[in-house]
């Protein structure tokens, strides 16, 4: 369903993207903002689900400003190894390689975002910085808060593990308090439950927080 494709951003940087295509007319786009283990078998695989619901979907390889084709698993090394990449991350350059991928998204309609951990925190800043996003999704983006100043341009959801170690419920009541207007749902799950290769994958709950996500996107992007 997904192929390769390449991105061109505002100051010429080039960079790789996956592409899943629906059958049919497309309902628009999605952007899936990647975590911090690359553009991996899951964020394609988030892509290609997102297709079938109808949507054109991309997911930039925002890591190729640092290092091409990364793509990790989930164990101690690999973490070690995605965390010593994203500190090299300029937020500027992210932001540019992601309104990229928006861009190419506008031609075939409106545009939402969904990102994960480390997408989910650059979920809240594509909503609140770049142009171009009808609404956005974010999971588990433990930096929201500290943006928490930042307004979103449009309709956002987080969604956040009740057991999740990296992510102080204090942290989500003060997003809550902040943003009124940004619903914001709690699972009983740990850091990364969507994601069905790692230990804290919780079917139950992904499938209410992709529920609520496309109920978002139809509403916002068609």
């Amino acid at each position: 369903m997904g192929a390769q494709i390449k991105l061109t951003t505002s100051d010429g940087h080039e960079l790789a993207a996956y592409r899943a295509d629906p059958t049919g007319n497309p309902r628009g786009g999605v952007l899936v903002i990647q975590e911090i283990f690359g553009v991996n078998e899951h964020i394609r695989n988030v892509c290609d689900g997102f297709a079938k619901d109808g949507y054109v979907a991309i997911a930039p390889a925002v890591f190729d400003r640092v290092e091409r084709g990364v793509e990790t698993g989930y164990d101690g090394e690999a973490m070690r190894r995605a965390i010593s990449i994203v500190t090299q991350l300029k937020p500027g350059d992210v932001l540019r390689d992601l309104q990229a991928g928006i861009n190419e998204l506008l031609k075939v309609g409106k545009v939402g975002v969904v990102g994960y951990c480390y997408g989910g925190t650059m979920t809240w800043a594509a909503a609140c910085r770049l142009e171009g996003v009808s609404a956005a999704s974010s999971y588990y983006g433990g930096q929201i808060v500290k943006q928490i100043d930042a307004v979103p341009k449009a309709p956002v959801i987080m969604h956040f593990g009740e057991k999740d170690a990296m992510i102080p419920m204090t942290d989500i009541d003060k997003m809550r308090a902040a943003h009124p207007d940004s619903p914001i749902y709690t699972y009983p799950a740990g850091h990364g439950f969507n994601c069905e290769g790692r230990a804290d994958y919780h079917a139950e709950s992904a499938k209410l927080a992709k529920q609520r996500t496309l109920e978002l996107f139809a509403k916002y992007v068609g």
